[in-house]
């Protein structure tokens, strides 16, 4: 459904049927992480999933941290959306590309310097190390498309084409999935061969949906995409500014989900395994739910760009009360099939026991932090990135304090306790800055 065709629905069923598509795609992200979990889970040592958690967690803070390639290319083309600006439009997406590539490559030179951080900092066998020296050896050799397909999702995003940008992450997802299940069971390349399969799936869905784009705009906005006279000093200014605050934000976000690998790493290789299985109950959960959230960006964009304040309050309403719901669905669900998805995800009986113990902390975060999941997207939509920054500081102190007090005194489970806490976190902070949105209409 399209916006420009429709712009005065913003019910609920709008925002469900806009955020479909959405969902199947964010549901085949963490898909990705749940069966290279499951083939490390099952090889019959914990190493490997050790080794699995630790590389693919410092890996994803890596590059989630530059998320702002995605999201501010959402907030800028969806107003630019509203005002009807297409080359505005256009530019964006060029300079982000510009971005993309020197990340990239200052992220490949760096590959050494990330190692040495992670043998410093996580306290593992010798053995351990070396996997993760292997995934690292071969992963960071896709970031260059990894970031790419972030500015061609929120390119799409931004234009309410959420069926594209979908389409990319469902190709993404199962092409990860059917290569690395090859290298790791035809092969016998373990966590190499999951590595492999990332990079493979990467390059080959962002030349395909590159190419795609191009033709896209050449056909809908009769423009011929050219990186020349992109360099304006006041919006490149701007630029910067709104990508360096989702940075700092993002990574801050990324940073939280490594300290729990941290702290479990403490507690012991077993509780590292468990918490790398539970975290991906967690992740699915918020990737589910980010599809509203994912979708009101561009509609908060967009309402924005046309000044209507009637429609920003009606979308925002909506989009929390049916994230709610859905968060309570998914909870639901956890309830009736954890042991099962327990157990198909690993054959260690230790790993599955202590998994049981945990299950009211999956069960309990999804409809919690289904309210800090649609702020964000409500923020990152109306480009109020300064606060979403502030918030998420102040978040992540409050998160870092109580993990340190109650993993200490509550062990895992304090651990776990602390990470709701966060979420809840995240929403007070969030909804303290909500009226400097009002102040744009």
């Amino acid at each position: 459904m399209d916006l420009l065709k429709s712009p005065s629905k913003f019910s609920k069923k709008h925002l469900i049927l806009l955020s479909i598509p959405v969902f199947f795609s964010n549901l085949a992200i963490p898909l990705v992480g749940v069966v290279d979990t499951g083939l490390m889970g099952n090889l019959g040592e914990t190493k490997y999933l050790a080794a699995t958690s630790i590389a693919t967690s410092v890996m994803t803070m890596i590059i989630w941290s530059f998320g702002f390639l995605r999201m501010g290319t959402v907030g800028i083309v969806s107003q630019a959306l509203g005002r009807g600006d297409y080359r505005e439009i256009v530019k964006t997406l060029l300079r982000n590309f510009i971005i993309a590539i020197i990340i990239a490559f200052l992220i490949i030179v760096f590959k050494p310097l990330i190692y040495f951080l992670i043998q410093n900092f996580f306290k593992t066998s010798v053995e351990t190390q070396n996997l993760i020296n292997t995934y690292l050896n071969v992963r960071v050799f896709s970031v260059p498309a990894e970031l790419s397909i972030y500015i061609l999702v929120g390119f799409y995003l931004g234009i309410q084409k959420t069926k594209i940008s979908s389409l990319l992450i469902v190709v993404l997802s199962i092409l990860n999935i059917v290569f690395s299940s090859v290298f790791v069971l035809s092969y016998d390349l373990n966590i190499f061969g999951v590595a492999l399969g990332t990079l493979f799936a990467s390059y080959i869905s962002c030349i395909i949906f590159t190419i795609y784009t191009y033709n896209f705009i050449l056909k809908k906005f009769k423009i011929i995409p050219k990186f020349e006279k992109i360099i304006n000093k006041s919006k490149l200014i701007k630029l910067l500014n709104i990508n360096l605050d989702i940075f700092i934000r993002t990574l801050l976000l990324t940073f939280s989900f490594l300290w729990v690998t941290y702290q479990s790493a403490k507690l012991g290789e077993d509780y590292l395994a468990v918490n790398t299985i539970l975290i991906q109950f967690i992740i699915l959960a918020a990737f589910f739910l980010d599809a509203y959230a994912f979708s009101t960006e561009g509609i908060v964009g967009f309402t924005i760009g046309k000044k209507n304040r009637s429609s920003f309050l009606t979308i925002v309403t909506n989009s929390i009360q049916v994230s709610f719901l859905t968060a309570l669905i998914v909870a639901f669900l956890y309830l009736i099939f954890f042991k099962e998805i327990i157990n198909i995800i690993t054959d260690i009986e230790i790993l599955r026991f202590i998994s049981y113990q945990h299950f009211i902390w999956i069960i309990l975060i999804p409809p919690i932090a289904s309210f800090c999941y649609q702020l964000d997207g409500i923020f990152i939509g109306a480009a109020q990135t300064k606060e979403i920054r502030n918030a998420m500081i102040v978040s992540v102190i409050g998160f870092i304090l109580a993990s340190i007090y109650f993993s200490k005194n509550f062990g895992n489970h304090g651990l776990w306790f602390s990470l709701m806490l966060f979420m809840i976190f995240r929403s007070l902070t969030l909804k303290f800055y909500f009226n400097k949105i009002l102040r744009k209409f």
